[in-house]
């Protein structure tokens, strides 16, 4: 079946088709015993489905200038990237009338910016009291993706998470930001900042994609 990873319930704002896979689930309950597994029938629409080949060559309507070839220039292009990507992510606020940005308690600027701090020294200390510097920088990173997952969503022809996902690993500074990150940091001293570098900041596709290197699961998380 062609559910999209994250997306058990197929197409955004279907209501239709996700009511029909929310009652086929609760429909298993009634089975006299389990656990109880079985096939969906409905594929999902068509024009919520794509193969990871078509993640190749996707275009977005939003305009980004490519990312810096030098280093140095990588703070102030983020920044920037931010402001031009700000427009669609207040039409798609608008749009929702939600946003699942705001787990950090850093506006997006500062979110950025504690992801460069910690790239350029990974001994920065967390910025909340409630919080150690290693789960405070996923929030920040786990908004800086809402962020432009969400800004990407209010564009034509993006409804597929894989476009998005492609375009957002591989064609835009953060996701510069984000690579580097990880390659700075997968022996990082602090075992959850070890953990978020090697396993849960960049998808296994997009790890395969780029071909970088595969980490084991750090048994010590």
């Amino acid at each position: 079946m062609p559910f999209e990873l994250g997306r058990p319930f197929g197409v955004p704002n279907d209501r239709d088709f996700q009511m029909r896979v929310l009652k086929a689930c609760l429909g298993l309950l009634e089975a006299d015993s389990g656990p109880a597994l079985e096939d969906y029938p409905e594929d999902v629409p068509v024009e919520a489905h794509r193969n990871e080949d078509d993640m190749i060559g996707m275009v977005c309507e939003i305009e980004l200038p490519p990312p810096p070839s030098d280093d140095n220039d990588l703070t102030q292009a983020l920044l920037a990237e931010i402001d031009r990507m700000q427009p669609w992510y207040e039409m798609a606020v608008n749009q929702r009338g939600r946003t699942t940005v705001g787990l950090s308690g850093f506006s997006i600027a500062d979110a950025a910016r504690y992801l460069m701090d910690f790239i350029e020294d990974p001994s920065t200390p967390s910025r909340r009291e409630d919080l150690e510097a290693g789960p405070l920088l996923k929030l920040a990173c786990e908004d800086l993706k809402a962020y432009y997952g969400e800004a990407m969503s209010a564009q034509p022809g993006m409804s597929s998470s894989l476009a998005v996902e492609h375009w957002l690993w591989n064609e835009t500074t953060l996701g510069r930001m984000f690579w580097k990150f990880r390659a700075a940091n997968t022996g990082h001293p602090d075992r959850y900042t070890r953990y978020l570098a090697q396993r849960t900041l960049i998808p296994d596709r997009q790890v395969h994609h780029k071909g970088a290197p595969v980490f084991e699961t750090d048994s010590s998380h």
